[in-house]
């Protein structure tokens, strides 16, 4: 068999305004380059009391067990669940985007059966439909996503939500992936049970560390299961013997992932996690107002600041669109997903990304990709941003 020719690794310099990864901060990609140690290292043993006290900073909680997982955000939303569920138990599920049915699977990949509380892709979950299932079925567990990345809906009155499944007896999960660090998430306030999240969307770190989350409540529900969790990795009783005050052995950590989220912590923390989502909100703010002065509408009626979903004319595809924002400008947005394939633009503000610059860029390149032939008013779009921005 020859030699391989290949090349010097010489990745395109793209702007990321995508549902992640957002741009990551030259302060992360610093952070990776120091040196390695070994995940027992006495100097990453103070590294990991460090991360977790940034993480519970941005989590806004207090609670012992709050860790990185090593995976991408999609190992800690399959910790979160797969520890919490035991075979038999009933758990609630969204059907309003493309993670609650994600979130499903995995339910029942655990044992677990699961009630599907829809609402139109672009929608956030009803409470009242929500109460119907727990009057319905009696749920051990309430699982939802904060910010759905598929159709940029932000779940609204997240603490009607959470008191509602502790009223019957049920513990909640929260997906926090597309709104940790970038917005409003108050785990002890809100009195959430779990959550979780990812390193790359508004932290600006790469994937590969992902945040997690769990109250007294959850945790005693791991340590009172009857069988063990379905994953040797995952299974957070084993997890604890690491993170835990022991820092015994379970696996090699990602260390490098590591550095790269303690920086992203590090900076959320000097900026103010209130003025963190204060920022967010403002920047996409002027995204959206472009969009709408541009002739286009976003696709959902709860607005996620962190990710905006445009609805484009009916005789357009996303793919074309998002090629020629690649091709054309290295801008990186996304089409849609499930139910809003095709239709819509997935347009991220997050993290480092969710810059003035970046904000006009993104629609300034759009003005130019659909143009005047889809009734687009690019200039309008540029200056309606400009304003807003500047307020």
């Amino acid at each position: 068999m020859e030699r391989p020719a290949v090349g010097e690794l010489t990745p395109p310099n793209r702007t990321l305004m995508g549902p992640g990864p957002s741009d990551v901060h030259p302060r992360v990609r610093r952070a990776m380059a120091t040196p390695l140690v070994g995940h027992l290292d006495p100097a990453f043993v103070d590294l990991m009391d460090e991360v977790q006290e940034l993480l519970r900073y941005v989590f806004r909680t207090d609670n012992e067990w709050t860790v990185p997982i090593s995976g991408t955000g999609s190992a800690a939303m399959e910790a979160a669940i797969a520890n919490l569920t035991e075979p038999g138990d009933t758990v609630v599920v969204p059907g309003n985007g493309y993670f609650g049915g994600r979130m499903a699977s995995m339910v029942e990949r655990s044992g677990g059966e699961t009630v599907t509380v829809d609402a139109p892709w672009g929608e956030p979950l009803d409470i009242d439909d929500v109460r119907a299932a727990f009057d319905a079925h009696d749920p051990d567990l309430l699982a939802f996503v904060h910010g759905e990345t598929s159709t940029g809906v932000l779940q609204p009155n997240v603490p009607a939500l959470t008191e509602l499944a502790h009223d019957n007896d049920a513990l909640t999960i929260v997906d926090a992936v597309t709104t940790f660090g970038g917005v409003e998430l108050k785990v002890d306030e809100w009195e959430i049970d779990a959550a979780y999240s990812a390193a790359q969307k508004c932290l600006s770190a790469p994937p590969g560390a992902s945040p997690l989350t769990l109250g007294e409540r959850a945790m005693a529900k791991i340590e009172q299961r009857e069988s063990s969790v379905n994953s040797w990795y995952l299974d957070l009783t084993e997890l604890t013997d690491y993170w835990g005050e022991e820092r015994a052995y379970h696996h090699t950590a990602p260390i490098t992932n590591v550095y790269a989220l303690r920086e992203a912590l590090r900076l959320a923390a000097e900026e103010g996690i209130e003025a963190r989502w204060e920022r967010h909100e403002r920047v996409a703010n002027g995204l959206r107002a472009g969009i709408e002065a541009m002739g286009l509408e976003l696709a959902s009626t709860s607005w996620l600041p962190s990710l905006n979903t445009v609805r484009l004319p009916a005789d357009i595809e996303d793919s074309t669109v998002t090629d020629e924002l690649l091709d054309g400008y290295d801008i990186e947005v996304a089409g849609g997903l499930g139910d809003l394939s095709g239709e819509i633009l997935r347009i991220g503000c997050m993290g480092h990304s969710a810059r003035r610059s970046n904000v006009l860029s993104v629609l300034g390149a759009l003005g130019d990709v659909l143009g005047e032939s889809a009734g687009i008013d690019a200039d309008a779009g540029l200056a309606a941003a400009r304003k807003e921005l500047s307020n």
